[in-house]
C-alpha cells in the first residue's frame, strides 16, 4: 500500500538531491502493475489487459540522476479472452517469438511544475521510439511507488493488425511500480 498522498515536485526534489533515495533499486514484481487499456468494435468496447511477468531496477546516483529499466514479458498478456491473447501474441501483433520482451528504459527524471516527467525510450517489437510522461511519485523509507498512465499509438511500433479496423492504435499503458532498496 503506498503512504498517504503523492509527493510534492518540491519533496521529490529534496530526496533526489539530498541523497536519501541514491543507491540501487529493484522492482517488485508481485506489487507492480502493468496493464494495457484501448478500446475495441469502433471505440464501444473497452479491453484491459495485464502483463503478469515484470522485472524492473534502476539507480538514483547521490546527485539525484535516476536511471533504470522496466521489462515486461509480452507473452504474459491476459485481456480474460484466450483467442485474443493468442492473437496479441502472434507474428501479427507482439511476435513474442522474435520479440519476447518490451522494455521501458528511463535515461532522466526532472520535477517541474508540480510532477515529475519521466523521459527514456520503449522497445516494442524490435522498434525502440522515445517517450517521456508524467508521473506520481511516493515514497516512504526503502520504497518508491511510481503510477503513470502512459499513452501509446501501436502504430508506432508496427502494430498495426487490426481486422475490419475495429482496433484502435491510441493505447494507454497504466503503470504501477513499487521498487525497493537492495
Amino acid at each position: 500500500m503506498p503512504p498517504s498522498g503523492q509527493l510534492t515536485s518540491l519533496a521529490v526534489q529534496a530526496l533526489l538531491q539530498g541523497g536519501t533515495l541514491a543507491g540501487s533499486w529493484t522492482l517488485d514484481p508481485a506489487r507492480s502493475q502493468v496493464q494495457l487499456d484501448t478500446r475495441h468494435t469502433w471505440g464501444l468496447r473497452p479491453i484491459h489487459g495485464v502483463f503478469h511477468q515484470v522485472t524492473g531496477n534502476g539507480t538514483v546516483t547521490a546527485a539525484g540522476d535516476v536511471t533504470g529499466t522496466i521489462t515486461v514479458a509480452a507473452g504474459s498478456i491476459d485481456t480474460k479472452s484466450k483467442m485474443r491473447d493468442k492473437d496479441l501474441r502472434s507474428a501479427k501483433l507482439f511476435d513474442i517469438a522474435n520479440h519476447p520482451d518490451i522494455t521501458f528504459a528511463a535515461d532522466d527524471v526532472t520535477l517541474a511544475d508540480g510532477r515529475v516527467r519521466v523521459t527514456g525510450s520503449l522497445t516494442v517489437r524490435g522498434r525502440t521510439r522515445p517517450l517521456s510522461f508524467d508521473a506520481k511519485v511516493s515514497a516512504a523509507e526503502d520504497e518508491v511507488w511510481l503510477d503513470a498512465e502512459v499513452p501509446v499509438n501501436r502504430a508506432d511500433f508496427g502494430l498495426t493488425y487490426s481486422p475490419m479496423r475495429m482496433a484502435s492504435m491510441n493505447n494507454i499503458i497504466a503503470v504501477h511500480a513499487v521498487f525497493t532498496r537492495q
